[in-house]
């Protein structure tokens, strides 16, 4: 947590020439390589930063950048202040100055394939004070000039915010009383107002703890969540707005509120989370997290158990029974004993530790670690060398491979190597075997599934680390034959995708994607399909607008040969702006904040088919109260809308539904008017009030109880049929009966589905490949339009799925079938050329059968035949995910629909974490990431906006993850917002400059993985000055530069080192004054980087001592400078895998922007 200062004997330089680049001007210039041929570079990514002369940016070139070529110049101006109030979108330019300055950046802005008319640059109104608080943010575009994001700082005024307020009676008991209000000027009032006049106001109180969240409903209702803190600033309570709206609060604890208890160590140990039971937790004498507990575990006195080795890697997981009965003194017991345990570690052994359903594990499970005793084995990873039993491999594309015996100094050793991981519900196993370049590059894998067979994947990599060509190799059972898939991808001189082709064994080659993109490098448009590049199946067009929203998917207004088309409104309506004359309060309106108004479609598949519509409404806090479907020439028709009512805590409350017209009438009837009925966030029935009608939800005159389990899962929906669900410790369904037919699910472990069987029918998932039980009668029908399967035959498993970037190979018919997805990834419509003419034919098409070979001096006799056209599927969906219909084409195994996710037998959607139902809006089972946004309730789903999946973070730490499968490449964004504070008696420091260079060398750090092409990340650091704590945001970390003799650098008993800086907490950093001269000299440029991590969760590398790291064999030499390590280094280096992966779990569990010393992870 503290930064030791070294001398450091050697001074690295490092020249660079240049070619091209202004010699009066000041820059930065930067070469990366993305190719080599030999000794000559064949691809490079320039970048050249221009300063003015008092050292701020002012010019940023990306050297020939653009699909064409050209440079892209992002333009940088500052105010009379020196303040950065504008912020301009990257220009193409219609030329590259091969690096030289451009004289007139903005001037190619105008152009139509650029911006146009579009006003490019946001703007920041700050106040005219030296706080430089900012006042309004103007986004970029004409359209939103006059609609800015406000911000209003005030105090609060009497009785407006409710004064809580919470005790400990123990390290692990806490209370909460209601003590009045707080008076008039206590607390800080921060306003922001959005694009639509949406008000979020947030209160603190002096020490920069956010006591209150208001969200304006309306004028006379606001949805309040309040945080509540002990005596010792830990967080203790979060009184979501349904409940802080409860006159007694006790009454609502457990069934709305969020509860934290806490150990005399700082460290969370228990918690209860809405609709819930209490959570426990036992931690080693290292401060990692060993064991926890939840309330349906505890019943059966049940831990979860982590085991780590010496460096802090998770060895293996389990399950532990304890003697200790469930609660408060169980969990004391359980940590006592731990605490006995020391380092509580576990060793690698060259033979079998123990054995454990039904696995050798090469771990001790002695009695140097805690707990000794293992229920049940769920996984164990293997580093540094492959274990007993590995698969031999000796070529990946003739790329040389690192194994665990050392060869010019490099080995496996700090790298993952294997892991295997267990099915829950039986002592099967899946095992992963990871191989990797002597770059660390991770080049192949083989998984040996649970049945007996494998898939085998393998990477040719470029310099740069981009995937040239994948093999895939696949069996499902050991006596099967082998499966092989090859795919290619082409790139251009920035490494966009270009190409992307896909062949299985010695079928003709497919292109699934030919790729065009814009000068801003947005994809333009996409060839889909064919055997050739010149003739593609479908074209698909993309526009979006100057915030770099997608607007179009092809023209639904002018489709020509398109098969769909689809269009996006935000700040325009086309449609109606009442479409339910009944209901004049709900009106459709042009939304700035990012919300969507409208959406457009049209398919090709009907004559003169009408272009339909859904118009959106929302209420104050971007909820969808209402969508309105309309069909071109029966606008009023009430098709298809649902409309919808919440309560302060967001569950639906009423939802009414209609259907489609029926055959003679212009208007619609209703088929749902539900009442929804809550004991805390839990619902407990719906009642079905539109009586006569109901072809949507069931109808029952008496409506069932809905019961749960301790975690808050859904046991029974009896209404709907479903009489019972049983769950794994994953709180995955194992088992769900409805209406008398049983569905059996089997998970892995980590969460991953292998197996369904509903009924006697079989559907095995193993690694993207989905099986199914088949009967003769569906196999060799072409383009997925199987027959509906007789039930007297006798069914076999067949591989009937594989899954390509585009949709899926349907194997039964030896066909590509490809899908258009929406902006939510819906599918939306499905086709496949499957008379292979390179034609797809959108209705019918005739076919002759002739009984000769074509002579036209002897015609054959022919008969014409007419068959299905060559969709295989449209689907249409309500605004929550309810099918209207789909065409009744296709029997397949192929069941994702909507958000691409697999629509399961019982009606619902299975996401992997939760099952989803989209007939009433809502899921049935707790949040797993609850804790993140206490604000929603656990069960809603998407926000209740599923229209655009906004969610709000309002945090320092964001991290995103996203995964590109056509180039084997994983993305991260990180977010992280910073203030710099100078409490040292020191008024001289420049903190402006200070606060520049904290963000521009975090963001050096930040913005590059070592020893990975397959992992990128960007970073987008802002760091902002402040003259008091009291100007301190939520989502700020606190940097306070503070005089050396202040206690928080009393670390070391000799009084003979220094700390130069010091991570106190998750939110805190505090910087030693004494050394500012050589942190913003660049003297040091890895203090500050490095205590900024610990914030997110960063440890120093598990060495034992400085000695042994620098012992490392040479290949890890990235290891020693890792700016991570302790210690004074002249070149750090950034991020690695390892520690990517660790910001991303935590952030992704909750554990990040909080006051806790060090993050950990639960599982």
């Amino acid at each position: 947590m503290q930064k030791i200062l070294i001398p450091i004997g050697a001074l690295l330089v490092t020249s660079l020439a240049h070619a091209q680049l202004s010699s009066t001007e000041n820059y930065v210039y930067s070469k990366t390589y993305l190719d080599y041929n030999g000794t000559t570079p064949t691809k490079t990514s320039e970048t050249v930063q221009y300063f003015d002369g008092l050292g701020r940016p002012k010019q940023i070139v990306n050297v020939k950048a653009s699909p064409l070529g050209r440079d892209i110049v992002t333009h940088i101006e500052h105010d009379q202040f020196g303040r950065k109030v504008k912020d301009y979108l990257p220009v193409p330019q219609s030329q590259t100055l091969n690096g030289s300055i451009v004289p007139t950046p903005l001037a190619n802005a105008t152009q139509p394939g650029i911006y146009g008319s579009e006003k490019i640059y946001a703007e920041k109104i700050l106040e005219n004070s030296p706080l430089d608080r900012i006042q309004q943010q103007i986004q970029v575009g004409n359209d939103w000039t006059g609609k800015p994001i406000n911000f209003d700082y005030d105090a609060n005024i009497d009785s407006e915010v409710k004064r809580y307020i919470a005790t400990s009676a123990g390290a692990t008991s806490s209370a909460i009383t209601l003590s009045g209000t707080y008076g008039a000027s206590q607390l800080y009032k921060n306003t922001i107002t959005d694009e639509d006049g949406n008000k979020t106001i947030e209160f603190k109180n002096g020490q920069g703890q956010v006591l209150l969240v208001r969200k304006v409903v309306s004028s006379t209702e606001n949805a309040d969540t309040y945080y509540v803190y002990n005596e010792y600033n830990q967080l203790a309570f979060v009184i979501p707005p349904k409940a802080s709206a409860t006159a007694d609060l006790n009454t609502v604890l457990g069934s709305l509120c969020y509860m934290y208890r806490y150990d005399g160590r700082n460290r969370l140990v228990l918690k209860k989370l809405p609709g819930k039971g209490w959570e426990y937790m036992v931690y080693d004498k290292q401060d990692r997290l060993i064991m926890t507990q939840d309330a349906v575990m505890g019943a059966q006195k049940q831990w979860l158990f982590t085991k780590y080795d010496q460096f802090g890697r998770i060895a293996y997981t389990g399950i532990y029974t304890s003697a200790q009965a469930y609660g408060v003194a169980g969990r004391a017991a359980e940590q006592a004993l731990a605490d006995a345990k020391g380092s509580n570690n576990v060793t690698r052994t060259s033979t079998a530790g123990f054995t454990n359903s039904g696995l050798d594990v090469y771990y001790d499970n002695g009695s140097f670690s805690y707990p000794s005793s293992v229920t049940k084995l769920l996984s164990v990873n293997y580093y540094d060398t492959y274990p007993t039993g590995s698969p031999t491999v000796t070529n990946v594309f003739a790329q040389e491979l690192l194994t665990d015996n050392p060869s010019n100094s490099r080995t496996t050793k700090g790298m993952l190597t294997a892991s295997y991981v267990k099915n829950i519900e039986d002592d099967q196993w899946t095992k992963n075997f990871i191989w990797y370049d002597t770059k660390g590059r991770n080049i192949g894998s083989r998984s040996n599934n649970h049945l007996g067979g494998y898939t085998v994947v393998n990477h040719k990599l470029d310099f740069a680390g981009m995937v040239l060509q994948t093999n895939t190799y696949h069996k499902r059972l050991s006596t099967d034959a082998e499966k092989g898939i090859a795919e290619k991808f082409t790139y251009d001189h920035q490494n966009r995708l270009l190409t992307h082709t896909h062949q299985i064994g010695s079928n003709p080659v497919e292109y699934l994607a030919q790729n065009k993109y814009n000068e801003l490098s947005q994809l333009e448009s996409k060839k889909v399909g064919g055997v050739s590049l010149a003739s593609p199946l479908q074209t698909i067009d993309y526009k979006y607008n100057i915030r770099g929203w997608m607007t179009n998917i092809n023209d639904p207004a002018n489709l020509g040969t398109d098969l769909f088309g689809y269009k996006i409104n935000y700040n325009q309506v086309e449609g109606l702006e009442v479409p339910d004359a009944s209901d004049t309060g709900l009106m459709v309106k042009p939304k700035y904040n990012g919300n969507i108004a409208e959406v457009s479609w049209k398919t090709l598949t009907q004559e003169n088919e009408p272009l339909k519509r859904y118009g959106y409404v929302y209420d104050p806090i971007n909820r969808l109260t209402a969508g309105f479907y309309q069909s071109s020439g029966n606008e009023t028709g009430r098709e298809y809308f649902e409309k919808l009512e919440y309560d302060l805590n967001g569950n639906i409350t009423r939802l009414k539904r209609s259907e489609g017209l029926l055959p003679g009438s212009t208007t619609a009837l209703m088929i749902d008017n539900l009442k929804y009925d809550y004991v805390g966030n839990q619902l407990t029935k719906v009642s079905e009030e539109q009586i006569g009608n109901s072809k949507g939800y069931p109808y029952v005159v008496t409506p069932t109880i809905i019961g749960y389990d301790l975690n808050g899962n859904m046991l029974n929906h009896k209404d709907k049929g479903i009489s019972s669900i049983q769950y794994n410790y994953l709180n995955l369904p194992k088992q769900i009966t409805q209406n008398a037919q049983v569905t059996n699910y089997v998970y892995r472990a980590d969460g991953v589905k292998v197996k369904k069987l509903f009924g006697d029918i079989e559907t095995n998932y193993l690694d993207g490949f989905q099986y199914k039980s088949t009967r003769p009668s569906e196999e060799g029908s072409g383009g997925g339009l199987t027959p509906e399967p007789d039930p007297n035959e006798v069914a076999t498993i067949k591989l009937r799925i594989i899954p390509t970037s585009e949709g899926y190979y349907d194997v039964l018919s030896n066909s590509y079938i490809y899908n258009f997805t929406d902006h939510l990834g819906n599918v939306r419509l499905s086709y496949t050329d499957t008379n292979k003419d390179g034609i797809i034919q959108p209705r019918q098409y005739r076919v002759q059968q002739c009984d000769g070979p074509w002579d036209p001096w002897n015609p054959p006799n022919c008969i014409d035949y007419w068959t299905p056209g060559e969709i295989v599927e449209v689907n249409n969906y309500y605004p929550f995910g309810l099918m209207h219909n789909y065409t009744a084409t296709t029997q397949n195994a192929y069941q994702y629909k909507y958000n691409g996710k697999e629509l399961q037998e019982t009606g619902m959607y299975d996401y992997g974490a939760r099952f989803y139902m989209p007939d009433i809006g809502r899921w049935g089972v707790v949040d797993p990431l609850a804790e993140k946004h206490p604000e929603l309730n656990p069960m809603m789903y998407a926000a209740n906006n599923p229209i655009v999946f906004i969610d709000p973070d309002g945090r320092d730490w964001g991290i995103t993850q996203t995964y590109d499968k056509k180039t084997n490449t994983t993305h991260y964004q990180i977010t992280f917002t910073g203030a710099v504070l100078n409490s040292s008696s020191n008024k001289k420091i420049d903190m402006k400059k200070f606060a520049s260079t904290v963000q521009s060398q975090t963001e050096a750090i930040f913005n590059k993985i070592d020893n990975n092409p397959n992992i990128t990340v960007s970073a987008n650091i802002n760091i902002r000055t402040i003259d008091d704590k009291e100007d301190l945001k939520s989502t700020d970390t606190l940097i306070e530069i503070k005089d050396s003799s202040s206690k928080e650098f009393d670390v070391y008993k000799d009084k003979k080192t220094d700390v130069v800086g010091r991570a106190m907490n998750g939110k805190e950093i505090y910087v030693n004054e004494k050394y500012i001269n050589d942190l913003m000299s660049g003297e040091n440029s890895k203090t500050l980087p490095h205590e900024i991590g610990h914030t997110g969760g960063l440890q120093h590398p598990a060495m034992a001592t400085r000695e042994t790291l620098f012992d490392l064999p040479e290949t890890f030499s990235t290891l020693k400078s890792n700016f991570m390590i302790q210690g004074a280094i002249r070149k750090p280096t950034g991020l690695n895998v390892h520690q990517i992966n660790r910001m991303y779990r935590l952030y992704k569990a909750g554990k990040l922007n909080n006051r806790k010393i060090e993050p950990r992870l639960e599982k």
